[in-house]
């Protein structure tokens, strides 16, 4: 397997840590994982926390996924109701072997459609909020991640690199998610199911 490109879809309100707490992670494999940010705009995009990052990518002229992640945060309040922008990510993400979300990130990828027929999991604090969306979405609250086919979605911000952890692991093996995690001196929770926060 070749280095695979990760499509990190910004907008604007998205929360900083369920971008960069996966992005940090995987590109501790350079010779793995080449990652893009996408955006409406060439202009940087405001995070919720206010911080700005710049894009690599129009959302127009996007490169081919391998990976799409769609990140949750204050803004997937209104993006759950754009259309358009449902649309262009319906057809966009369907193209990548894996789609992933953070957070309320999932709420968007059910809006869209592309967690029809699925198993899925999101934020507890936005958990009866995020499953008003999609129309058969198989939603599982005691859940740190939930892996279903080539849907991987996360619960609340952190629990977005555990799932990254994971998916590096199902990817790539043990000892490479390992070497990844022990650069950030980080410690993992390798259990799907392990959820205080669903209590």
């Amino acid at each position: 397997m070749g280095k695979q490109r990760v499509s990190v879809i910004l907008f604007d309100g998205f929360q900083l840590l369920d971008v960069f707490g996966p992005v940090d992670l995987l590109s501790c494999l350079p010779d793995l994982f080449e990652i893009r940010f996408l955006g409406p705009e060439n202009a940087p995009v405001a995070s919720s926390p206010g911080f700005a990052v710049s894009v690599t990518d129009r959302r127009d002229a996007p490169p081919d996924p391998d990976i799409v992640l769609v990140p949750g945060g204050l803004g997937t309040r209104t993006l759950v109701q754009d259309e358009p922008f449902l649309a262009w990510l319906a057809d966009y993400a369907s193209r990548a072997s894996l789609i992933t979300s953070v957070c309320t990130g999932s709420a968007v990828l059910a809006a869209a459609g592309l967690l029809d027929g699925y198993r899925a999991t999101s934020n507890k604090r936005a958990f009866d909020w995020v499953t008003t969306h999609g129309k058969s979405v198989d939603w599982i609250r005691q859940a740190r991640w939930v892996e279903d086919r080539n849907r991987w979605t996360s619960s609340g911000v952190a629990a977005g690199i555990d799932m990254t952890a994971a998916l590096i692991r199902h990817l790539h093996g043990a000892e490479v998610a390992k070497k990844a995690s022990d650069f950030l001196e980080l410690e993992v929770h390798p259990d799907p199911a392990w959820d205080p926060f669903a209590r």
